[in-house]
């Protein structure tokens, strides 16, 4: 959608498959490569756990290593005022990511999607064949250190049915919170791709915890304010962290 709207994107994208008709819009080389930064720790994206955080797992030169490659990649990018890149391996890679970028001479920005866990459980089962525990551990990983690795970053949290709804108002967000220019050429070929069928898991119930715990439903309550430009508090999002990494050991 942000690159209808103007934003760059990389060459050689994630095409769509039957799980996805409109396609990934993943860049082939940024998975390539952060799928080999993980397997290195025995990490990959479906890895529920925190083990590549955790101090000195990378010793200084395989940082500076790992950040050679990827100031490599950036370097290739479009020469462009925006230029955005979808890669969820990039949450936990975001020191290393981030840093590489100012580097290159690049100012980072961050659309953080947010997403009731019961419409991303039932996907995450079909793309990879998740149980409901792991999916729903997947989704409190992902959103947890998302936020947690963008504070102090220009950000903002956008909410998937929000911009299913209103995408125009959702781009001025966006514009707004990122001092970006994001003005589409063609809204209605935003408005043809925005289809409302994109939502397949609609899921307006009460949030399920899991876990025995009340993770999900405080993270998701959190983030669900910021998308709503509403008060919130990221120390909720501390204590759910803490308690997460704590259940690990």
């Amino acid at each position: 959608m942000l690159s209808l709207c103007g934003a760059a994107l990389p060459v050689g994208m994630m095409g769509a498959d039957e799980g996805n008709q409109r396609g990934y819009w993943e860049p082939r080389a940024s998975l390539l490569l952060n799928r080999a930064i993980l397997e290195r720790h025995g990490s990959a994206w479906w890895d529920p756990s925190l083990r590549v955080l955790e101090e000195g797992v990378f010793s200084d030169e395989e940082k500076a290593a790992c950040m050679a490659e990827i100031g490599s990649y950036l370097n290739k990018l479009p020469a462009a005022p925006v230029v955005v890149i979808k890669d969820l391996q990039i949450n936990v890679l975001a020191d290393m990511w981030f840093e590489a970028a100012h580097q290159a001479g690049m100012d980072v920005a961050v659309v953080i999607a947010v997403r009731r866990p019961q419409e991303v459980i039932p996907s995450l089962a079909s793309l990879a064949g998740a149980s409901p525990e792991l999916a729903s551990a997947l989704w409190l990983k992902g959103n947890l250190v998302s936020e947690r690795h963008t504070r102090g970053v220009p950000r903002v949290f956008v909410e998937y049915a929000n911009l299913l709804a209103d995408w125009r108002k959702e781009v001025r967000r966006i514009s707004t919170a990122l001092n970006v220019d994001l003005t589409p050429q063609d809204e209605a070929e935003v408005d043809g791709f925005l289809s409302p069928d994109l939502q397949r898991n609609r899921d307006c119930g009460p949030l399920m915890d899991r876990f025995g715990t009340d993770w999900m439903s405080v993270v998701y309550e959190s983030m669900h304010a910021a998308a709503q430009d509403q008060p919130w508090e990221d120390s909720a999002l501390d204590r759910v962290f803490e308690a997460y990494r704590a259940s690990e050991h």
